[in-house]
């Protein structure tokens, strides 16, 4: 039965090729390119084609406003007319690669994906066997589909002043850990899922799960500094949550390990937000309820007693208090490190990674 559906699934992928070489060939119309993406999801669950691959990520380098088009166009075609979830996860897997590029042509595009896979149901065998990779592939799908977004919000995001730039910096950062929380969501659940393919597909995700998270501890780096009053109780619930998918992640790293994902055998250690800075942001936010405390009580004493003479001024003084104080040695010591690690009692070790194939030109 498994050599029967080898076969079948190797003859589907030999007419879509059929099809691409009796297709009429236009300016507009990259055949050899369309080709490519077809034998780079093809139906072949054991293998990824790598070369093929980088084929198709050297045609989006090349030429991305043209190519992209014959892109999108052939993944949405083969998604549409498939039931299978390896042609479905090799096609997140290829544009993942795409999106990961950072190419202002294809982030300006790419808004959506441009296939919904957000109920997808493998049709090739029964549920009993394909429940956990249906799961797997709407997970992957969840999450790319926000990340293409994000991507794309940061590509037209336009410069603002101070106030609104640490806003938007806010925003952000909660947008991130939005985007972490559904990368930790993506993993195989069911006992038959130990394949090549996903394995592959592990290999992606765990690269993109630290450079998500290392993105959002440098943002709260960059915060910490310029984070007033009002930014205080924002502040401290995304170092909170900061904290706690470091945690997460740990244990992500832990299960990824054990199912033998090749990037996950060395569990990188992050560096912690250290206590004094998040004690700074709660005093902070005490300060604040104090002082709405005391002008409440001065309101009070102004109405019983109205032959007081009220002044109004702007200007005010500024006691040490009123300012977030921050070592100066302290905030160099952060800015030392691009990639912070998961909390940890010993010393930190940063490891460098390697992309995979799929995720990279």
């Amino acid at each position: 039965m498994k050599l029967w559906k080898r076969a079948a699934a190797a003859i589907k992928d030999r007419k879509s090729l059929l099809a691409v070489g009796f297709s009429r060939r236009t300016s507009h119309h990259n055949l050899d390119l369309e080709a490519a993406i077809i034998k780079a999801t093809s139906h072949d669950s054991s293998s990824v084609d790598y070369s093929n691959a980088h084929r198709v990520y050297k045609w989006i380098r090349s030429s991305p406003h043209l190519n992209l088009k014959t892109l999108i166009h052939t993944l949405s075609s083969r998604v549409s007319h498939t039931r299978s979830w390896i042609v479905s996860l090799k096609s997140l897997m290829l544009l993942h690669g795409v999106i990961s590029c950072k190419l202002p042509s294809v982030l300006g595009e790419l808004r959506r994906l441009p296939f919904d896979l957000s109920d997808f149901s493998d049709g090739h065998s029964c549920l009993s066997k394909t429940w956990g990779f249906n799961i797997f592939v709407r997970a992957y799908y969840a999450f790319l589909r926000s990340y293409a977004s994000f991507l794309s919000d940061q590509f037209h995001r336009r410069p603002v002043n101070r106030r609104s730039s640490v806003n938007q910096e806010t925003e952000r950062i909660q947008k991130l850990q939005s985007l972490l929380d559904l990368i930790l969501q993506i993993r195989p659940i069911a006992d038959n899922m130990k394949r090549t393919l996903i394995l592959e597909a592990m290999d992606c995700i765990v690269i993109e799960s630290i450079n998500i998270y290392g993105r959002i501890c440098s943002g709260v780096i960059r915060m910490l500094p310029s984070s007033g009053k009002a930014d205080a109780a924002a502040t401290l619930k995304i170092i909170n949550k900061a904290t706690s998918q470091g945690e997460d992640l740990a244990v992500y790293f832990e299960f990824c390990k054990g199912f033998g994902v090749p990037n996950a055998r060395d569990t990188p250690q992050f560096v912690s937000i250290p206590k004094a800075e998040v004690e700074t942001i709660k005093n902070m936010i005490e300060n604040v309820g104090e002082e709405e405390v005391v002008e409440e009580e001065k309101g009070m004493v102004v109405l019983e007693k109205p032959r007081l003479e009220t002044i109004i001024t702007e200007k005010w003084e500024i006691f040490e208090d009123d300012e977030c104080c921050f070592h100066e040695k302290v905030i160099k010591e952060y800015q030392k490190h691009t990639l912070p690690l998961i909390v940890s009692y010993q010393e930190p070790v940063y490891i460098e990674y390697m992309m995979p194939d799929l995720i990279t030109f």
